[in-house]
């Protein structure tokens, strides 16, 4: 189901359950105080697991989309070198706005988004050639294995140089979640050259895909049980930098489990059954603004400025359903403004240009 630019609304859907889950995750920890009760702590890991993951993992599989095929380095690096800047630009606003606590160099979701955009242009450029996709895989997992082996330097460096580790291994720093942009970015180019085939054999890619998916996270609670790993859904069972956590072990098979089954389950919804979930499309297609504006919303308004707080669940959950809603409606009316406000920068701005996926972010 593509609209008329050609988008597939999947693929936005997708997108927008994952901004939901990343509206629930900062809710949970600036709308709540107090103690922090089991619930609360399962919450924000499974929300966290499921939010910035889909993020990347959607900015590598959905930029093969952006290309025919056959471009050379150089109009690649033209291409997608400036929308990559203005994410990156925007993160160090939301810096600025949102964490002045923070240097505003501190590194966060959005820098390393716009850094994959930037960095995916060669890794497109080398898809044209037959060992580039297994290519491109082995780097991800090198990126990956040297980020394992180097943790316990890092811990070391970030103790010794705690501003420069806020700017450089942060939140969801490059190195190593390009990894899982750059796994994103060849599922998304063998899936698209299957479904340019043929619509039915797409489909039964992403079946496999998903059945891949449902083994892995079979894979991970068979392994809790063999384990009997204490604390299942937390923080404790991944690699903690800087407060932040990256994947450890079985980890993996739960990041990349709801992945592919997410993903799957997004087409069999969207495009299978043809259910038009507009509000999780709207969502989606103008994820990054809505990223941004949430969290002045939610921590700046709501948590700084009006001081409320949703510490019983069904307060809690009635708040997050009425602010999706609000976000829903903040969406759409940008989505609509967007094209006429672009048409008025592209009079002064050399630096505004359509976005390569025509996303409305």
């Amino acid at each position: 189901m593509a609209d008329a630019a050609g988008r597939l609304a999947f693929l936005d859907g997708f997108r927008g359950v994952a901004l939901v889950f990343m509206v629930v995750n900062h809710t949970a920890r600036w709308w709540m105080d107090g103690r922090m009760t089991w619930p609360r702590y399962r919450l924000i890991w499974i929300t966290l697991t499921v939010a910035a993951p889909t993020f990347l993992f959607l900015v590598g599989f959905c930029l093969p989309l952006a290309v025919r095929g056959g471009e050379s380095l150089g109009t690649l690096l033209r291409k997608f070198g400036p929308r990559g800047a203005r994410i990156f630009a925007c993160g160090l606003l939301l810096n600025l706005l949102v964490l002045p606590d923070e240097p505003i160099l501190a590194g966060g979701v959005l820098q390393t988004i716009g850094l994959a955009i930037i960095a995916m242009a060669p890794a497109l450029w080398l898809l044209q050639y037959r060992a580039g996709p297994a290519a491109l895989l082995v780097l991800a997992v090198a990126g990956y294995v040297s980020f394992v082996l180097a943790f316990p330097h890092l811990e070391a460096f970030v103790g010794r140089h705690p501003m420069v580790g806020l700017v450089l291994l942060y939140d969801f720093p490059p190195w190593p979640w390009l990894s899982l942009v750059l796994i994103g970015l060849v599922l998304g180019w063998h899936w698209l050259q299957t479904y340019r085939r043929s619509p039915e054999a797409g489909a039964r890619w992403l079946l496999a895909l998903t059945g891949v998916g449902v083994a892995l996270l079979v894979a991970f609670v068979v392994y809790d049980w063999w384990a009997v790993t204490p604390v299942r859904l937390g923080l404790s069972r991944d690699f903690l930098l800087n407060r932040h956590r990256t994947p450890r072990g079985a980890s993996l098979f739960w990041v990349f489990g709801l992945l592919f089954v997410g993903l799957g389950a997004s087409y069999w919804v969207m495009e299978a059954r043809r259910l038009r979930l507009r509000w999780l499309v709207i969502l989606g297609q103008t994820a990054l603004f809505l990223y941004f504006v949430h969290q002045v919303i939610a921590l700046m308004l709501v948590n700084h400025w009006l001081g409320w707080r949703f510490n019983q669940w069904p307060r809690f959950w009635l708040a997050n359903a009425v602010f999706v809603l609000a976000l829903v409606g903040l969406g759409w009316a940008w989505r609509e403004a967007r094209p006429r406000l672009r048409t008025w920068l592209t009079r002064w701005s050399p630096f505004v240009r359509t976005s390569p996926t025509g996303s409305a972010s």
